[in-house]
């Protein structure tokens, strides 16, 4: 008997290094080393680094068929030279139209001939220099503002396009740009008051029940 008890005694022993290794494993899950979505969308190519990209919440909580919309982002060139986005094109907008902050209007010097129709989607009109070791914000308070023209169809925060960002050294880069959320907390509705109405049916209810037992003592 003893010996049995000292074999499965050391039996466990042996097993628990495994057991906790195996627990220790799932303590880091998949979900730690990824972005969540309110940070925006993310892209690579070359030098070049795209985050934070989203559309600008819009007023009313979504956006109609034939709105603009303003797309946040943040363009980080990790080179020793100067980039340059040259074009946007992408399904779902008529155009992506690139201004400088407090300019009068969209910079076309060197604007892309490209048609919506030869591209198969947008196109855009005007660039955008991305200094050397440099970051570039686009939207907001940013140097530069990005507008999607005339949606084809309403969106609302969940919803995304697809946008092909074209750089002069870099290269082409894709990402999908969601509608994004609210930067305040929004007033919430009168909510229902079930309470109300459960005390509603129980008075209705016991009326009911007096009104049976009266007749029931009348016959």
């Amino acid at each position: 008997m003893n010996r049995a008890l000292r074999a499965a005694t050391m039996g466990v022993l042996l097993l628990s290094p495994i057991a906790l290794s195996a627990c220790s494993a799932g303590r880091v899950t998949q979900t730690a080393t990824q972005e969540r979505d309110k940070v925006g969308a993310m892209a690579a190519v070359g030098d070049i680094t795209l985050r934070m990209g989203n559309l600008e919440y819009p007023e009313g909580g979504s956006y109609e068929a034939g709105d603009d919309a303003t797309l946040i982002l943040a363009i980080a060139n990790s080179s020793a030279e100067a980039d340059t986005l040259t074009g946007i094109t992408g399904e779902g907008f008529g155009e992506a139209v690139i201004s400088a902050s407090g300019a009068a209007s969209p910079s076309t010097s060197s604007a892309p001939t490209t048609s919506p129709a030869s591209t198969g989607g947008a196109s855009a009109s005007g660039e955008l220099e991305i200094p050397a070791r440099s970051s570039v914000f686009i939207g907001g308070d940013g140097a530069a503002t990005i507008s999607l023209t005339d949606l084809d169809e309403d969106m609302t925060t969940g919803q995304y396009v697809e946008l092909v960002l074209t750089f002069e050294n870099a290269g082409e880069v894709t990402m999908q740009v969601g509608v994004g959320t609210p930067t305040r907390a929004l007033e919430r509705g009168e909510s229902f008051d079930f309470h109300h109405e459960e005390e509603g049916g129980g008075e209705h209810g016991s009326e009911e029940s007096e009104e049976g037992a009266q007749r029931e003592g009348g016959e």
